[in-house]
């Protein structure tokens, strides 16, 4: 059974209230801004709400965290303190990505328990939350593993089990862990599987642990006016520098590169800086705490560029990235159309560039007959050949010593800064809060001001360290 996006009935009523919801969860719908139901949750929510299992192809931006966190959610009973729903992801970021949706969505349900169980994290803590009770646990394959090989986390009353963006976790060699994983949880639970990518692994995967799953797809081809593409074709030893000649004549303020592999991801970010580039690299052999570092950099506007692998860059939600930059074509379409649907969001006119060789063009003719449209080929020596990458970021990123542990909120720091510290609300951009660290972004002109006055003042009544991360 297979539901097309093309086949849709434009006519279908897309409001929440057509679903068995109580009237308190759809009045906190509606303070989210979730007023309709987007594609991928008109499609799959009848079918989660009537308890059938499901396969979901939709990309990151669909609104898929909603359609499983509604569909859980409709399901527990917050009265029993024990784990209910399963949702396993990627990587952390994803996670707390995750995590945090269901939280706000779990608002109208008093009393309802959300706990991460991530690697990169101490053990110990998360044990105590364990002790406590959580109705909603969402972790990485390998941390639930530990837990579960503990006897920490008990699944035998899991109602609900979620595979959130499955095809990334075969990626990264988290088969047999899935399947473990999946081993320890009730035969008559229900399971919703939701991927970028469709590939024959992942319906290997369904058969072993799903009931007669109803397929949905929901179309990711994005329209050619949200996204320029344009495609260079360059010889072998020109790709480091056409990405430069790239990034200087169309002066993206905001930039994802894509790589295949880690070791190239390092290296292209190494080469652009020796350019005078501002770029940071993200890539499974940086420690947690450097991933994290990275990602609140570029989110927040204190870095212009972000080299990536397809695997790091999962659950990566970051709006106005300006271009996609591929700097090797991946094999697979979809994992092209994946990473080009990053830029172009919410309306904005995004930009799409790939370099290829001659060997390579068999992967622009897959990426035509999959668009089901020519690739417009371009050529290195149209660009402006004098032009130079002015990418200075706009803010700097001050790292506080303290964070929740600390009990350390946004609003502790903003008062610190444009209080004692007579920095100006408005130079003061994007509050990171985690365990440990906070993060806050300062308007460049005013970093090295914040930085010696928060160091000699205080947040919360008591002095912290402070670091300008370069």
């Amino acid at each position: 059974m297979s539901h097309k996006s093309e086949n849709r009935n434009p006519e279908s009523n897309k409001s929440f209230s057509t679903l068995a919801l109580e009237k308190d969860f759809l009045n906190n719908l509606q303070s989210l801004g979730y007023l309709e139901m987007t594609d991928v949750q008109s499609e799959s929510l009848p079918h989660i709400f009537r308890g059938k299992d499901v396969i979901v192809k939709a990309k990151t931006g669909s609104g898929k965290t909603i359609a499983f966190g509604i569909g859980l959610l409709s399901k527990l009973n917050p009265k029993h303190f024990s784990t209910q729903a399963l949702i396993l992801c990627p990587t952390r970021e994803l996670a707390d990505q995750v995590a945090k949706e269901i939280r706000k969505l779990a608002r109208a349900i008093p009393n309802t328990k959300v706990l991460t169980l991530c690697g990169g994290t101490p053990f110990g803590p998360q044990v105590g939350s364990l002790e406590r009770g959580a109705h909603i646990v969402v972790g990485t394959p390998g941390r639930l593993l530990d837990h579960l090989r503990k006897g920490t986390l008990k699944l035998e009353r899991v109602r609900t089990l979620v595979f959130d963006e499955a095809d990334r976790m075969l990626d990264m060699g988290f088969h047999d862990s899935m399947l473990d994983i999946v081993a320890t949880t009730p035969k008559e639970r229900q399971t919703l599987l939701f991927s970028a990518t469709y590939p024959d692994t992942i319906k290997q995967l369904s058969r072993s642990f799903q009931n007669k799953p109803v397929d949905i797809t929901v179309e990711s081809i994005h329209e050619e006016s949200t996204i320029e593409q344009l495609f260079f074709e360059i010889k072998k030893h020109e790709r480091n520098q056409t990405l430069v000649q790239l990034l200087a004549h169309y002066q993206p303020t905001s930039t994802v590169i894509f790589c295949n592999t880690k070791r190239q991801c390092q290296d292209v970010a190494d080469h652009l800086k020796e350019h005078g580039v501002h770029a940071l690299a993200i890539h499974g052999d940086l420690e947690q705490k450097d991933r994290d570092q990275v990602l609140v950099r570029f989110s927040n506007k204190s870095c212009s560029v972000l080299v990536a692998t397809d695997v790091a860059a999962r659950g990566l939600d970051i709006k106005d990235i300006q271009a996609v930059i591929n700097y090797e074509i991946s094999r697979d379409p979809e994992v092209h159309i994946h990473r080009i649907g990053r830029t172009g969001r919410a309306g904005s006119k995004g930009l799409a560039l790939s370099i290829f060789t001659p060997s390579e063009a068999y992967k622009v003719n897959a990426i035509e007959d999959y668009q089901k449209q020519a690739a417009i080929c371009d050529v290195p020596e149209s660009l402006n050949p004098t032009s130079h990458y002015e990418n200075t970021p706009p803010m700097v990123t001050l790292q506080i010593d303290g964070g929740k542990k600390s009990k350390i909120r946004p609003g502790d720091i903003l008062g610190a800064l444009t209080g004692d510290a007579g920095i100006p609300g408005d130079k003061v951009g994007k509050i990171d809060i985690q365990n440990f660290h906070s993060y806050v972004a300062i308007e460049r002109s005013m970093a090295n001001t914040a930085f010696k006055k928060l160091s000699a003042g205080k947040i919360k009544g008591r002095s912290v360290k402070l670091r300008k991360l370069k």
